[in-house]
């Protein structure tokens, strides 16, 4: 299988963050981050075997890379947020890994929360609130698709339920499918509304990896329901949600919209983080493999992973306009950073993966594509494993020079 991360350091002011339109990803003089390549063919292998560094320049120093934003702050004073959705009427939802959903409105993060979670709602670790998806017809049915913990008798689970939005107030809809596999851990939590109009769900193994390579369990794997809670008839495996295998904590989804290519991101367990292109019934390896491992093509191989720094990527999202248009971004925790995703031509390889804000806003837990090509980025320093700052955490507008 294959795993990925890169350890960053932290500091830099939010109070500078006007001047960030042109600032360097890491100390020019260090040597740059080397990244592994592969084609994700299924072969198991990288395509060429080796490292290739980030953009240098002619005597083989980093580069400091072009930012084409302006940074400013959107939200201060949240508790680790976890995703953040827009809606047509204007407002974002914005998850709190505690329990709450956050509004903000007219540009103002509100003080009553759309809806705060209650027992068997559970926190622990890594758990609690976790994904957010917002119905494509959200201004007539108001559905929203939330991810968390829970506890299920004593043993910690995850379950994805449908809320329904009433104005400023939210209610637990139904429940669509539950009893996926938690822990303090290892929870997965994303969840993305594809292109097929279908739920695609990420999942952790809670540190038992054999969870990964066993179909009949929820854990290690990307599912795909309905929005209903129903199990599409074409899943790889009947009757099954499981969309993907040998996962070990994937946590972010994006597609490019023109091809239908789906990407996520996935934990390694000390390093060899992930970029994989997602395949119908594919298994991506773990615990079997990591890296440039294969075992006769029985697993397919990342598009990319960080070899022996470490990444630990959470959310990522494709560029669909602005300057950055039909690469991919990813967020990064231990690394700090936001990844800048280079992809070939037909999306089948990565070309470059360069690091971007470096050391600027500490753990990054999700960056969302926004209108008029503005991004959006979570700071998750309020984590428990971060170092808070003033202001932390912050949802912090990237906005596309003009």
């Amino acid at each position: 299988m294959m795993n990925n991360r890169v350890s960053v350091p932290l500091y830099a002011s939010l109070l500078s963050m006007a001047l960030l339109t042109a600032c360097a990803s890491g100390d020019p003089s260090t040597e740059s981050q080397q990244v592994s390549q592969g084609q994700g063919t299924g072969q198991g292998e990288t395509a060429n075997g080796g490292n290739d560094k980030v953009s240098t320049g002619e005597e083989g120093t980093q580069e400091n890379p072009v930012i084409p934003y302006q940074a400013s702050v959107l939200a201060t004073g949240l508790n680790a947020p976890w995703e953040l959705v827009n809606v047509p009427d204007g407002r974002m939802f914005v998850t709190e890994r505690p329990g709450t959903i956050r509004v903000i409105k007219d540009g103002e993060l509100q003080s009553e929360p759309l809806i705060a979670f209650e027992a068997p709602f559970n926190e622990e670790g890594e758990g609690g609130l976790l994904g957010l998806a917002a119905d494509a017809d959200f201004e007539n049915n108001g559905y929203l698709y939330a991810y968390h913990s829970y506890l299920e008798g004593d043993e910690i689970a995850n379950r994805v339920l449908r809320l329904k939005v009433n104005g400023g107030q939210a209610v637990i809809d139904k429940e669509l499918l539950g009893n996926i596999p938690g822990g303090t851990n290892h929870n997965g939590g994303r969840i993305k509304i594809g292109p097929d109009n279908l739920l695609y769900i990420t999942t952790g193994e809670r540190y038992e990896p054999e969870l990964a390579q066993d179909k009949d369990s929820l854990g290690g794997k990307i599912l795909r329901i309905g929005l209903d809670g129903s199990i599409p008839s074409d899943n790889p495996w009947p009757n099954s949600p499981v969309y993907s295998m040998g996962h070990r904590n994937a946590q972010g989804l994006a597609w490019n919209p023109d091809n239908k290519y789906l990407y996520a991101t996935e934990h390694g367990q000390r390093n060899y983080d992930e970029i994989n292109r997602i395949e119908a019934g594919e298994n991506y390896g773990w615990p079997e493999v990591e890296g440039d491992e294969h075992d006769k093509g029985t697993y397919l191989a990342p598009l990319a992973h960080s070899g022996e720094d470490t990444w630990a990527p959470s959310g990522m999202a494709f560029i669909e306009e602005g300057p950055w248009a039909g690469s991919l971004l990813a967020a990064n925790l231990r690394g700090e950073q936001l990844l800048h995703i280079t992809l070939s031509e037909d999306g089948t390889q990565v070309e470059k993966v360069e690091p971007i804000f470096e050391d600027e806003w500490g753990r990054i837990r999700n960056v969302t594509a926004g209108e008029d090509g503005k991004l959006y980025i979570l700071t998750n320093n309020r984590d428990g494993r971060g170092t808070p700052r003033e202001g932390d955490d912050h949802i912090i507008v990237l906005t596309p020079e003009s």
